[in-house]
């Protein structure tokens, strides 16, 4: 029989030290399964508040890793250069795991899963329930995916990197809402002011359009070269998606209408749905966004 796998919870902190406590204590208390919680790591990138004195009241059952502030992609990476475990449960220090996640994931782990998402409970600032039903997952805090495979992805400008694997065939969606996830008016994503999430979106599915083109000379174990230009040109239709709802959300109509064009050229050479372009062309028609602007998504 194989060992149980090895899970390295990896919580990514910046001033985010009032919540803290909380995520620690909910990897610490993780119900027993088969997996082995080989290490718990708080990834301090430079914050200026509480957090050191937070990581001082957990001396000696978690590993903190505090450095001058480099940024939410190279903390991202370094949860894959820095940890030991087969895998890597991320956690956003806002948020929190529900008891049950890292057991509910390791039964998922077998049969060749490299990646594994699951549905989040969103919560407010104060931990109190914001809706009543659960919400798609996707985010870092909703991932656990496989270390050496992330590996090969960096370095990662965003979470969206590691949703690769899932198209790729590796990856296992749960129905099981195993994270809360906390909606509150300092998160580090600007989703209130028109157009600046989307951007940053586009830019991060460019980037992963980029680095999956340049794997194709070398492609590693889990695509072919051809199975990762396909990925590479979904990833591409999505960052156009992302363009014209910014594009509608700042009432820059024209631009939004000559992207058209070129998402659906996208979508067919990537033999996606063309369901994508059918919600963007009607978005630029009636000038109403998809997404609703909110503090968090």
């Amino acid at each position: 029989m194989s060992a149980p796998p090895r899970i390295s919870c990896v919580i990514l902190c910046h001033n985010y030290g009032r919540y803290l406590d909380q995520a620690i204590t909910s990897c610490m208390e993780q119900e027993p399964g088969n997996f082995t919680l080989q290490e718990i790591i708080v990834i301090d990138d430079g914050s200026n508040d509480e957090t050191e004195e937070v990581c001082l009241r957990h001396k000696g059952n978690v590993k903190v890793i505090r450095r001058q502030r480099q940024g939410f992609a190279q903390t991202l990476t370094d949860a894959f250069l820095l940890s030991t475990g087969d895998w890597v449960a991320l956690l956003d220090a806002d948020d929190w795991f529900h008891p049950s996640k890292l057991r509910t994931c390791a039964e998922a782990m077998a049969g060749g899963a490299l990646f594994i998402e699951h549905r989040e409970n969103v919560v407010d600032s104060d931990g109190n329930p914001m809706v009543k039903e659960p919400h798609p997952g996707g985010n870092t805090s909703t991932l656990v995916v496989h270390r050496e495979a992330a590996r090969s992805l960096l370095p990662a400008a965003n979470e969206i990197f590691f949703h690769a694997l899932r198209e790729a065939g590796h990856g296992i969606v749960l129905s099981t809402p195993s994270t809360f996830y906390r909606v509150h008016p300092s998160s580090m994503t600007d989703r209130s002011t028109p157009g600046v999430s989307q951007d940053y979106r586009a830019e991060v599915c460019a980037a992963l359009a980029d680095c999956l083109q340049e794997m194709r000379g070398d492609p590693p174990g889990w695509a072919t070269g051809c199975r990762l230009r396909r990925i590479s040109l979904h990833f591409r239709t999505i960052a156009l998606g992302h363009q014209i709802e910014s594009a509608v959300q700042r009432g820059r109509r024209v631009p939004a209408i000559l992207l058209i064009p070129r998402i659906l050229i996208s979508a067919l050479r990537a033999r996606d749905s063309i369901a994508p372009w059918f919600r963007s062309l009607s978005s630029v028609i009636t000038g109403r966004p998809i997404v609703r602007l909110s503090a968090r998504q």
